[in-house]
């Protein structure tokens, strides 16, 4: 479904990425772990092209958002980005709406969806997430976890195939790290497509298909959780978090 070779970026001449190759299947979830500053969150970007990559490749099912460095046409990026949805690490809700157009927002923009449609399918997500009381709130009076579901919510409103987490719950505290990390497991165990960037070890073994261990912007083991955190220096790693 995602698949990238190759791929390198720098920041001011300094390497982030370095010759960077991997794929994700459909119905898989993939996590991406690592100490900070190991280039995770800067993969993650360079997939969902939130940032540009300097050199590889990288395809969603099978078609070229970049090859060989070089990006597809505007047009043919955006229809490519549409296939996958983003969870920030800060939510990043629009403050000035409610819940409800906050899911309703991208879907009318985007897609084109009539009112009636795009909230049909906001109330059909925010009761997926448990918050099917809270279309009419605004995000500052919601909890932080709260206001990651309702990013998770909308990120699906828009029928990604592959949804993306950068750090989902790391701004959170443990109890509402939870609230968050069941709804993933929900999407996990309903086969949906997705690559997580997370610091929670205990998640990405129970959870992931596949775990991803980076250090200093390459790829360091790659495989089934168990056998990736049995890597001496993953379980390093693992110890420290």
């Amino acid at each position: 479904m995602l698949q990238a070779t190759h791929v390198a970026k720098a920041f001011d001449g300094t390497p982030v990425l370095r010759d960077i190759s991997l794929q994700v299947e459909k119905g898989e979830t993939v996590a991406i772990i690592g100490r900070s500053g190991s280039g995770k969150s800067t993969l993650l970007r360079c997939l969902n092209s939130l940032e540009r990559a300097d050199g590889g490749t990288i395809t969603i099912d099978g078609e070229a958002l970049v090859q060989d460095g070089v990006y597809a046409a505007p047009a043919a990026r955006r229809a490519l980005c549409l296939k996958m949805g983003y969870v920030f690490q800060s939510f990043n809700l629009f403050p000035h709406m409610s819940v409800l157009r906050n899911l309703t927002e991208a879907q009318r923009c985007v897609l084109r969806r009539d009112k009636k449609t795009a909230e049909a399918k906001a109330r059909e997500l925010l009761k997926k997430v448990g918050l099917a009381d809270r279309e009419s709130a605004y995000p500052y009076q919601l909890s932080g976890g709260q206001q990651q579901r309702v990013a998770i919510a909308r990120a699906l409103a828009l029928d990604p195939e592959i949804l993306c987490f950068d750090e989902p719950t790391s701004a959170l505290d443990p109890e509402l790290t939870q609230e968050v990390l069941s709804v993933i497991r929900g999407l996990a165990a309903e086969g949906a497509t997705m690559i997580v960037v997370t610091h929670e070890m205990a998640f990405a073994r129970e959870v992931a298909d596949r775990v991803i261990y980076m250090a200093e912007g390459v790829i360091v083991a790659e495989g089934a959780p168990a056998a990736v955190f049995s890597d001496e220096r993953v379980r390093a790693f693992a110890r420290t978090e």
